[in-house]
């Protein structure tokens, strides 16, 4: 196999690809990339066996076609540093060499016979969606997805296509974030499945311009996406993801609209004296007013106070400070609408068109 490609591109991809390579696997194979030449482009080909990615690179110059599989890791940290514009792959016997201007590099190939088969991305059943529409809705749920050990269902998104809609939904158990946009489903069935968090992390990094549609399928044991130069496939987890309908409160009963901006720098300004074992702001408002305050032990106390359209009875709840500024950093609304009822019952967060964000309180005592 011998190509030449820009060094820029080439970059990127390897790049995309290894942020599915593992670093150790008990399969060394997972740990290199497959480099396809083709006719007229380079397929750059990485998988974890959980998600899995096609990238492709046009504009190359192949002068034989042909496959290498080679370190993932080494070839990137090497084609990162060069300062060429472009750079040609070439293979021969036993080793694989980079070349860019006077600098190059022979790496050691792999079998590709025995590097595992990729599938391609298959147009039926495939929902089209603009890109930045995409991105911004994995960004306002995929960051609730637990992270530490615990129910595994809780570690994806879960995804719902249904009446013409793409819903998305988020939780750790302590919060649960929730938003949807419009799609065309026109000849798609409806479908639920569970995404590994990575996997729709990858969707996004792999969408170019915002602009750009992308294809979006939801098959029996993997959810595929395809944009304009990649294709990833993320294999479905398997359990119940918990009933978010039934976390959600129908009727609250008080209602706090306020500036966005205002409400998240009055919450940081008090979270910064409230402890690291017990996380907790308590908002307390009265006709107009909101206050928040935040103490502890070992370093005081702080209130702030901001005004607020409100509509209720006078109250309090108290929440961790940190999920309530989670959700309106990703979800980037001008308002938020606050929406709770008895101090023990969750609060409801309106952060936007068609995007909700709940929040467990923290009971505190008075």
């Amino acid at each position: 196999m011998k190509a030449t490609c820009d060094r820029e591109a080439l970059r990127e991809g390897l790049a995309v690809i290894n942020s599915v390579i593992p670093t150790k696997s008990t399969k060394p194979i997972l740990e290199n990339v497959c480099i396809v030449a083709t006719d007229d482009h380079l397929e750059l080909v990485g998988t974890d066996q959980e998600v899995s990615v096609r990238f492709k690179i046009d504009r190359c110059e192949v002068v034989e076609p042909g496959p290498v599989v080679v370190p993932a890791r080494t070839a990137f940290d090497f084609v990162r540093d060069l300062s060429g514009e472009t750079v040609t792959i070439a293979t021969g016997d036993s080793q694989c060499t980079i070349t860019s201007g006077a600098d190059s590099c022979d790496l050691v190939i792999a079998d590709a016979t025995e590097y595992p088969v990729v599938p391609r991305f298959d147009d039926t059943g495939v929902t089209t969606i603009q890109g930045g529409n995409f991105t911004r809705l994995v960004g306002r749920t995929a960051f609730a997805a637990a992270k530490e050990p615990g129910r595994y269902a809780m570690h994806g998104v879960l995804a719902e296509l249904k009446d013409d809609k793409l819903r998305l939904v988020a939780t750790d158990g302590r919060r649960l974030s929730m938003a949807s946009i419009p799609v065309e489903m026109s000849g798609v069935e409806d479908a639920r499945a569970i995404v590994p968090t990575k996997g729709m992390q990858l969707f996004c990094r792999v969408i170019g311009d915002p602009l750009d549609q992308i294809r979006f399928a939801v098959r029996e044991d993997q959810v595929g996406l395809a944009s304009r130069n990649a294709e990833i496939f993320a294999r479905l987890i398997d359990g119940d993801f918990p009933q978010y309908e039934a976390v959600i409160p129908a009727e609250c009963g008080n209602r706090i609209e306020a500036d966005s901006d205002t409400f998240a720098r009055k919450l940081r300004l008090v979270s910064n004296v409230s402890g690291d074992e017990t996380r907790a702001v308590r908002l307390r408002v009265k006709g107009e007013q909101l206050e928040f305050y935040g103490q502890s032990a070992g370093r005081g106390e702080a209130t702030a106070h901001m005004d607020v359209d409100f509509k209720g009875e006078d109250g309090e709840i108290a929440f961790n400070p940190d999920y309530v500024l989670d959700g309106i950093k990703n979800g980037a609304p001008e308002l938020v609408v606050l929406e709770f009822g008895q101090r023990t019952s969750p609060g409801k967060f309106h952060l936007g068109e068609e995007h909700i964000y709940i929040v467990m309180p923290i009971t505190l005592e008075t």
